[in-house]
Formats: structure tokens, C-alpha cells, sequence
């Protein structure tokens, strides 16, 4: 079953009078279960789709469905809930709340789901320990390596329960070590759990543990690989 889905999408932007077309025509669906990569050269269209996808930016035209569910036919409030209940970010510059802690970080999306205060941190205690970070929550992101942060990212994504987790080039950032573990994370939670993942890079150890890769060129899917080592 497609958990995320575009129909016909393209995307335009304008810029002081000046159009760019960033996608054109893109039919696509991401399977629930799935790994899988958008790749391509810089200026491509990888995280414009991403972004899409994910409800956070409008196409031009064509359609985008989340789990069924057409978003030209939702407002804001019905997109931010349907972000917040349905969908899980990673993003290459981490964007992490730098005054909260690594667990209160995790604990804010449960927050705004209203979970109680005390079932979050016993929450997002368990997934630090999952990303290989107990005893860490206490430590801001200022007091952490660039992978540390990265964990913790994937672990408030994590903590939402979402249907699919979306990420910009999470290891854009890190040395091959770092990346290397946090794929191996990935793909541990993609395996057990059945988390479904979607990623924008041009990273080959990215690339190579995808279960489909989208290569896009110029706006458009150049080709769609399947098939991985994940």
C-alpha cells in the first residue's frame, strides 16, 4: 500500500519576475515498508520532492497524497496535524531546540501530542538507549558530536510513532564512521519495525542501502533502481 504518493506534480518558483521549474511531471509512490532514496545531482528537484512529500511545501500543480488523503484538500491546521501524527523529519542541519535538552527535545513532539509528561520521558529515555545514547539526555546539542545530534534527530522523529520518516541528506554532515552507523540504525528500524524511510542524498553509502532508488535529472525521474543490500 503507497503511504506516500504524487500524481502529475510539478513545482514552480518564482523570483522577481524570474520562473524556475524545479519538477515537472513527477508520478511517484513510496510503499509503506519501504527504503528508499531520491538521488540525483545538485539542482535536480530531490528536495523539492522530498519537501513535498512531506507536506511542507504546495506543487504548482498535480497532486500529493498522504496515506490516501489528497493535501490540496486539507488547511493548515488539518496539514499540521497530519505532519505532526503521520510524519517524522530528519534534517541535514539537525534543527534541534539548542536550549532543551537531547530529551526534551525528544519530548517536545510528544508534547504537542499531548502525551503525559511522564510517559514522554520514560519515551524518550527508551530511544536514546535505541540510538545508542543512554545517559545522555541531559546534554544539549551544543555538548554533542554532529553524529550524537544526528541520533538524537532520528530518535525525535522516532518518537511521534510516525508512518514514514522523511530525511534531507542526514549524513551530509557526518564523517563515514558516524554515517555508516546511523544508516546501519535506519536500516535496523526499517527491518524490525517496519519503519517506512524516504531520503534526499547523493550519498553512496546512503545509495547502496536503499530498496529503490529515484534518480532524478533536470525536474523530471530520470530512472528508478530496485533492489538493494539493506
Amino acid at each position: 500500500m503507497a503511504i506516500l504518493e504524487a500524481d502529475g506534480v510539478g513545482k514552480v518558483y518564482e523570483t522577481r519576475g524570474v520562473k524556475t521549474a524545479a519538477l515537472d511531471s513527477i508520478d511517484l509512490a513510496i510503499e509503506e515498508g519501504d527504503f528508499a532514496a531520491l538521488a540525483g545531482p545538485s539542482g535536480s528537484g530531490k528536495t523539492t520532492l522530498l519537501n513535498l512529500l512531506g507536506a511542507l511545501d504546495e506543487p504548482s500543480w498535480g497532486e500529493v497524497r498522504i496515506d490516501g488523503q489528497a493535501l490540496a484538500a486539507l488547511g493548515p491546521a488539518q496539514l499540521s496535524e497530519l505532519r505532526l501524527r503521520k510524519l517524522g523529519f530528519v534534517f541535514q542541519a539537525y534543527n534541534l531546540i539548542p536550549v532543551f535538552s537531547a530529551a526534551e527535545n525528544i519530548e517536545f513532539v510528544m508534547e504537542l501530542q499531548g502525551v503525559p509528561a511522564g510517559e514522554r520521558r520514560k519515551r524518550a529515555l527508551e530511544l536514546l538507549a535505541q540510538v545508542e545514547l543512554e545517559g545522555l539526555g541531559d546534554k544539549r546539542p551544543l555538548e554533542m558530536s554532529g553524529g550524537q545530534q544526528q541520533r538524537v534527530a532520528v530518535a525525535r522523529a522516532l518518537a511521534s510513532q510516525p508512518r514514514v520518516i522523511l530525511a534531507d541528506e542526514p549524513t551530509a554532515n557526518l564523517d563515514s564512521k558516524t554515517a555508516i552507523r546511523l544508516l546501519d540504525l535506519m536500516v535496523d528500524l526499517n527491518r524490525n519495525q517496519g519503519t517506512t524511510f524516504l531520503f534526499s542524498s547523493h550519498d553512496p553509502l546512503v545509495l547502496e542501502r536503499a530498496k529503490r532508488r529515484v534518480w532524478l535529472r533536470d525536474g523530471v525521474i530520470d530512472r528508478i533502481e530496485e533492489g538493494s543490500t539493506a
